[in-house]
């Protein structure tokens, strides 16, 4: 099973005791709330815009069982399989409230032993840890298809015989290629799957190359639906969510 098909089999029992309050697909990130209150966020992920309709599956699924819309974690469709992850992060929302806070994100770097001469991969530019990434002296490669960083041949090479720590964005999560990423890292290599879509579910990576887990788990549900509506990212989201993690063995 890949990782989406692990995660709808998880989520299933949770999914069957709860419906859909709330669906809100924003700019920036989607939310959903269930009816336990537990609140999941996931990246908007838009394709290639080509007219007013972004989703052909005018379903509604508030009011109605949470299993109706779980089977999109596995959809093909980026913006279907967003939906369906902020899903699977509303279901497991009160779990994840009960794990390890890292605000400042010194508990991952501290963890991977990220320090000098580290050679440190990151698919998804994250700008807050650059910073970090530099203080501490080690070596990165960045790819970043919107910011037209990297070149995809040659990072994709690297991963199995360069790498010492993987930084990847959950958005590789809804666009399908974290399977094929996970798959290159060589032996040696370590990976922390990083940003506000993560599931934080440790069962859901057992046997891949992922170490820890750093998500975030809205604590202000008024504050966050009202910046998905607003067309929000990260940096304003993030004033409403705990930054969590969980090490995965």
């Amino acid at each position: 099973m890949n990782i989406s098909e692990r995660l709808y089999q998880i989520c299933r029992d949770k999914a069957a005791s709860v419906t859909v309050d709330t669906v809100s697909i924003g700019l920036g990130y989607t939310a959903v709330q269930v009816s336990n209150g537990g609140i999941g966020l996931a990246y908007t992920y838009l394709e290639s815009k080509t007219g007013c309709t972004v989703r052909e599956d005018a379903t509604d699924f508030e009011a109605k069982p949470a299993g109706l819309l779980l089977e999109k974690i596995m959809s093909s469709h980026p913006l279907e399989k967003c939906i369906g992850m902020a899903l699977v992060n509303a279901l497991n929302a009160s779990a994840a409230m009960n794990l390890g806070e890292d605000p400042k994100n010194e508990v991952m770097f501290d963890f991977f032993n990220i320090g000098k001469g580290t050679r440190v991969s990151m698919v998804g530019y994250f700008g807050p840890l650059m910073g970090i990434i530099e203080k501490r002296s080690a070596l990165l490669e960045v790819l970043d298809d919107h910011r037209q960083l990297g070149r995809q041949d040659d990072f994709m090479n690297h991963l199995s015989d360069w790498t010492d720590v993987l930084i990847l964005t959950s958005t590789a999560l809804l666009n399908g290629s974290a399977d094929d990423i996970l798959n290159r890292l060589g032996p040696s290599a370590r990976c922390v799957i990083l940003g506000p879509s993560t599931p934080m579910i440790a069962e859901a990576f057992e046997g891949l190359p992922v170490h820890m887990l750093a998500g975030a788990v809205p604590v202000d549900s008024e504050a966050v639906f009202k910046g998905i509506r607003f067309g929000m990212g990260t940096p304003v989201l993030m004033r409403s969510c705990r930054k969590k993690y969980l090490t995965v063995s």
